[in-house]
């Protein structure tokens, strides 16, 4: 049975956020926000809350209006976030949905006006802290301020990369047609781009979403078709989509200029709290990763009866590729794996299987890729992704599920507090595939199963280190070259390409590799996250170094980890893992890391020496 064939797969449930989208309670949900921006701009004009607005002298009446202004914020973001992921959750699966999108469109505004404010607080806060000096004190002398210390410190010293309140104004107002724009339209035509593959015999008209279940077949000829198919349909886009990437980026670096960033990467570090040092020693063990992981493609490559791998064979299964899991033997493997862990994790499991959190159909105008969002009001998540019964799209949903439960453990939390750094978003979602993938290998039924999920492990690792670290050095490099002129499609596919050949070296065969990776990947796109990249890579090894203590086990580890996720908003990444004995500015946490994959390796060869027989 072919993975496209899989029956019974869920699509998500919204109704329980809102009856639908023409419901009388979204419509009043919808004026109770635009009633609290409205109250929001009234008691910031009252109150002069501005950079260059009047600064209270008086600590506790400053505390009573930073305080009211909290939340107030809390209450309209956590809103505002419900509104947006909820008709989100209808244009991710049908871009067709014109009243979804008729919706988001009149919801835009509303983030801008919720923006100017955050702006304008925030320069008001920086202007205290430096003016009047008493932000500490001010922080102890009310509730909410203190609930927020985190929140009010790093905004204090953020605020000295903000522009003045006009041009912030004028920014909010020109994202709705700029960068904003761009990233809405590069979704809606990779969403509903198609392309013509044979199958069985058979020309067929397949959207990206389906197509990608086919990249991973068995069968090489299929994969090779349907890689190659899926480059045909970024082509023909490649004008518009290299508009959507240049015109992003151009606006992302205009405004960081603007701003007084040092750089393109600059606010992508303070997004993800860590400083420079920290990225550049994890980056260090990267490439000192490189030759390891080559190792790893190139036994694969011997696995399938070959020196090098082409560029279609890197998502091939390995093993017994007729296994399949049906979705029910997907969530009973992911269920009793995360009981192993705990309760309340296979809880938090079972309670998105049954109660329609997921959507895992591939079809016409859904997005290509995964994503899983909070939903605040309903205190639920959402997850995204396209099914095909592989094991690698086991340990996506395991991934996915992880993200839910890091929402589950953020309950209580307001708005402002549960705002997460990029790094640290992927720690729950990277350890839930780790539980899987550990309770799959101690149950293997025989070396083929091992063999199968060594693989999955590996090619994951080979993602986030030989991948990410590539499409890091590409993003660094289009912003550099965006500030002198605008990049072809030409120009963005040789340069994939280019960075790609630099880490997968002679493992892969000669030729072009993935050059339209740029057109396609979400990543790219994002125009208040760029170098959406490296944090995988964080994500990743900080929790096999969590993992560890774990396996050790670490006295109140549970306890501990879940409090690290509850505060994972509410404080810098260097302290919280210093909370639980982990040094990230030190080379040895990040190569302890890579001390886990070596040994799987190392496993991986044996087993594909045991495999190949020798000529």
């Amino acid at each position: 049975m072919a993975s496209r064939e899989l029956a019974n797969l869920p699509r998500w449930d919204l109704s329980n956020i809102y009856p639908g989208l023409e419901s009388e309670t979204l419509a009043l949900d919808r004026q109770k926000l635009d009633d609290q921006l409205t109250d929001l701009e009234t008691f910031a004009s009252a109150n002069q809350i501005s950079a260059d607005g009047h600064l209270h002298e008086d600590p506790v009446k400053a505390a009573q209006i930073i305080g009211a202004v909290l939340d107030r914020l809390n209450a309209a973001g956590g809103l505002y976030e419900t509104l947006e992921n909820y008709l989100y959750g209808f244009v991710a699966t049908d871009s067709y949905n014109k009243e979804a999108t008729r919706l988001t469109s009149l919801l835009d505004p509303q983030s801008v006006r919720l923006e100017k404010i955050e702006k304008r607080f925030q320069g008001w806060i920086g202007a205290l802290a430096r003016e009047s000096g008493f932000l500490d004190e001010v922080i102890l002398l009310n509730k909410t301020t203190a609930a927020h210390s985190f929140y009010l410190k790093e905004t204090a010293q953020l605020s000295r990369f903000l522009m003045s309140d006009a041009e912030e104004e004028l920014a909010a107002d020109l994202s709705l047609s700029g960068a904003n724009a761009w990233t809405k339209l590069h979704g809606v035509i990779i969403s509903q781009l198609k392309a013509d593959m044979e199958l069985e015999g058979e020309v067929k008209e397949l959207p990206l979403s389906l197509l990608s279940t086919y990249i991973s077949d068995p069968d090489e000829s299929t994969r090779e078709r349907a890689l190659k198919a899926q480059e045909q349909a970024l082509a023909s886009a490649r004008e518009p989509l290299a508009a959507c990437l240049n015109g992003l980026k151009g606006s992302v670096g205009t405004l960081n200029d603007r701003r007084g960033r040092t750089d393109a990467l600059h606010d992508s570090l303070d997004k993800s709290r860590i400083d420079r040092q920290v990225l550049e020693t994890m980056l260090e063990a990267m490439e000192s990763a490189f030759p390891l992981l080559r190792r790893y493609l190139k036994a694969k490559a011997r696995l399938l009866g070959k020196d090098r791998l082409e560029q279609w064979d890197f998502p091939a299964p390995v093993g017994d590729t007729d296994r399949l899991y049906e979705w029910d033997e997907a969530k009973e493997l992911i269920l009793s794996s995360f009981a192993t862990y705990s309760p309340g994790l296979a809880a938090l499991a079972s309670k998105a299987f049954d109660r329609g959190w997921i959507d895992a159909e591939p079809r016409d105008g859904k997005q290509v890729g995964g994503f899983c969002m909070r939903l605040p009001a309903a205190k639920e998540s959402r997850i995204l992704f396209n099914y095909d019964g592989r094991l690698g799209r086991v340990a996506t949903l395991a991934h996915e599920l992880g993200h839910a439960y890091h929402n589950e453990c953020l309950r209580g939390k307001t708005t402002y507090q549960a705002v997460l750094p990029m790094t640290l978003a992927e720690t729950a979602s990277i350890f839930c595939e780790s539980i899987v993938t550990d309770a799959i290998l101690e149950g293997a039924s025989g070396p083929n199963e091992e063999l199968v999920t060594l693989e999955s492990f590996l090619r994951s690792a080979s993602v986030l280190t030989l991948y990410v670290y590539s499409r890091y050095q590409f993003e660094l490099e289009i912003f550099d070259q965006r500030k002198k002129a605008e990049l072809s499609a030409d120009d963005f596919c040789q340069l994939t390409s280019q960075v790609y050949r630099q880490t997968l070296g002679d493992a892969i065969a000669e030729g072009d590799i993935r050059p339209y990776d740029w057109a396609i990947l979400p990543h790219y796109y994002l125009a208040d996250l760029s170098f959406y990249n490296y944090p995988y890579t964080f994500g990743f090894l900080f929790s096999l170094g969590l993992y560890k203590l774990y396996q050790q086990g670490r006295p109140g580890f549970h306890k501990e980890y879940d409090q690290l996720l509850a505060e994972s908003g509410m404080a810098p990444a260097f302290e919280l893992g210093q909370r639980m004995g982990i040094d990230i500015r030190q080379p040895d946490f990040w190569a302890g890391g890579y001390q886990i994959v070596r040994k799987r390796v190392e496993r991986f060869e044996e087993l594909v020496s045991d495999s190949v027989p020798v000529v």
